[in-house]
């Protein structure tokens, strides 16, 4: 057991950081539901075939666990400000390619830099929460801001799809473009944490594979659960669609029912940070990940529209209990002198999971039966809830700089 280090401020409240984080997360989450279902509707317009057109999708994902390489080094060297200014603008750009692309290779290379801006955004704000709020109100504020970011993405499609009423398929677009910049200015407002003793000597950001190097056991072990949470977790977007189209449930019907699921999600978001403040993180990440794992092996049971959607109510509440957990552990464990760094190899882990997840569900139900595939992802599931019981630290093992900013200094 490490001992907890003493800690320089008392717990302060979140809401300073409503119109500073909250809102811009959920402002960037309505961009990205918004985006989520015409991505494919685009390059099926620009002549993709249906194979090709479902891979767009996966290339935001791809586009994120390329940009957690850079990023620990982006954020160390420009500060969470002016990163949030720069991943704004690289998604802007990538944004207006996807809005305007006349072939299929450009859409693509717009979600692959939105999948980077993702990456580079996410950590600065990772980062920032770290730095700002104190241990006692963590997890609060990580899934709460997980919470806020899902929120956005249950929003986005209604908005999305006013927006294609009247300007096309690609209205969706128009609305991640709006979303971005309103998340890009709200946010960049914040003047970034003093985590340093004025007059210290900067140190040189370290690279992706020193990280690795310094910590490999940690990413090894803990990494390895976190890599399986985010494959539990993602390929929950895969099998629910997939076994309604099994059952033959009509495509409306589907979207209700995934609707549900993610609606539970940011019900459970902010509950679920209070018990890991008050009983630790193991008494969240654990439950969170056998809830999954049961609504995996429920998954091909059901026989009905009804019965699928208590397998999505099951599943939406082990996902929304999970807001924040990988956040929040990253944030224990992350030394303060390379704190950006090594929560981008942190979150490479659980972003690898996330891309993986899917295209395993796709891969194991192309050469088998679908059920196989499910059943498959519960097992993962299930490993993962035996890792991070095994591995998630009791105590935040590494100590505080002398001089740190709260919430309260930093607005």
């Amino acid at each position: 057991m490490i001992a907890r280090p003493q800690e320089a401020a008392a717990p302060g409240s979140l809401r300073p950081l409503l119109f500073t984080v909250y809102v811009p997360a959920s402002a960037y989450g309505v961009g990205m539901g918004a985006a989520a279902p015409v991505m494919t509707l685009t390059a099926l317009d620009l002549g993709a075939s249906p194979a090709v057109a479902g891979l767009t999708v996966a290339l935001v994902g791809l586009g994120q666990v390329l940009g957690d390489i850079p990023a620990g080094q982006v954020v160390s060297r420009l500060g969470e400000r002016m990163s949030i200014v720069a991943a704004c603008t690289a998604g802007v750009i990538g944004v207006l390619l996807c809005l305007f692309a006349p072939t299929v290779p450009i859409l693509c290379a717009g979600l692959t830099i939105v999948g980077l801006s993702n990456a580079i955004w996410g950590l600065a704000r990772m980062s920032y929460l770290s730095e700002v709020v104190p241990f006692e109100r963590r997890a609060r504020a990580m899934a709460l801001f997980g919470g806020a970011m899902r929120l956005g993405f249950f929003l986005g499609p209604i908005l999305g799809a006013a927006a294609i009423t009247g300007f096309g398929a690609r209205g969706g677009f128009i609305v991640q473009l709006i979303a971005i910049v309103l998340a890009g200015y709200l946010m960049a407002r914040l003047p970034d944490p003093q985590s340093a003793p004025p007059g210290a000597v900067p140190q040189t950001p370290l690279s992706l594979v020193a990280i690795g190097r310094a910590h490999h056991t940690l990413l090894l072990t803990l990494g390895a659960g976190s890599l399986l949470m985010g494959a539990a977790r993602a390929s929950r977007d895969a099998v629910l669609p997939l076994w309604a189209d099994h059952l033959g449930v009509s495509a409306a019907t589907a979207s209700l029912i995934y609707g549900l699921g993610a609606g539970l999600d940011v019900v459970c978001s902010y509950p679920a940070g209070h018990v890991m403040d008050r009983y630790g993180r193991r008494f969240i990440a654990v439950p969170s990940l056998i809830i999954l794992a049961l609504g995996y092996f429920a998954v091909p049971l059901t026989y009905s529209a009804c019965t699928l959607g208590i397998a999505a109510v099951i599943m939406g509440i082990g996902n929304g209990i999970g807001n924040g957990v990988i956040m929040t552990i990253g944030a224990d464990i992350a030394p303060a002198a390379t704190r950006a760094e090594f929560l981008a190899a942190w979150r490479l882990t659980h972003d690898g999971g996330y891309f993986v997840g899917p295209l395993a569900v796709s891969g194991l139900a192309a050469v088998g039966p679908l059920a196989g595939a499910v059943l498959t992802i519960g097992a993962v599931s299930v490993l993962g809830a035996v890792a991070m019981g095994r591995y998630i630290p009791v105590y935040i093992p590494w100590p505080r700089p002398v001089e740190r900013t709260t919430v309260k200094d930093a607005v």
